[in-house]
């Protein structure tokens, strides 16, 4: 079952009471925002599902998203509203998930894994004016179950990386991963088959 983020911290087996001043790391701070001193860590708009592990609680930025059960979130890791993430992931620390992302089940997304989501992004309109909302449209990415990004990559937007797959550290997905390849490189291309390595 869902919970919002004020109510749910099941953070097995630690305690961070004393690591936190005498202050539990799962006590409401400053309103509707989960908080260790005046420091903003999640807000009250995300599901969190039972189980789920977030061991920096006060050194992440989720907001508007929904993140399954069971599921791991490392230090430093950013969840822009919109997001899904599945049951049984693995999110580690220092990694950007946007916007128009969906992570199925069993995703293993690496350190400093950073998602896009416009294919032409501007801070300013033709007049010089700032962009807002309304001058951009968010394309979508998809990771499909069981997938696995190695560290540092980037993931261009508007691809799906297919169930399975494997993308090898520090690659530039341009185009869509096939279920079970393995891909490398800048831009990735198809090095393997993931079955074949199991």
């Amino acid at each position: 079952m869902a919970a919002r983020a004020s109510m749910l911290f099941a953070i097995p087996e630690r305690e961070f009471v004393e690591e936190y001043g005498g202050v539990p790391y799962n006590a409401p701070h400053n309103g509707s925002v989960e908080s260790i001193g005046d420091e903003m860590a999640i807000s009250d708009n995300v599901v969190l599902g039972d189980g789920i592990q977030i061991f920096h609680p006060d050194l992440v930025n989720l907001y508007g998203c929904t993140i399954g059960a069971e599921s791991k979130i490392g230090t430093f890791v950013e969840i822009q509203k919109g997001v899904q993430i599945g049951v049984r992931c693995k999110i580690s620390s220092h990694s950007f998930i946007c916007e128009g992302v969906t992570i199925e089940d069993g995703v293993f997304i690496g350190h400093g894994v950073m998602f896009t989501n416009d294919a032409h992004p501007r801070a300013v309109n033709t007049d010089g004016s700032l962009q807002d909302d309304n001058d951009w449209q968010v394309i979508e990415t998809r990771v499909k179950r069981h997938a696995s990004i190695g560290s540092g990559a980037t993931i261009l937007p508007g691809i799906t990386i297919g169930e399975g797959a494997m993308v090898g550290a520090g690659a530039v997905v341009t185009k869509n991963v096939p279920d079970h390849a393995i891909v490398a490189g800048n831009p990735a291309r198809v090095m393997g088959d993931a079955r074949e390595r199991s």
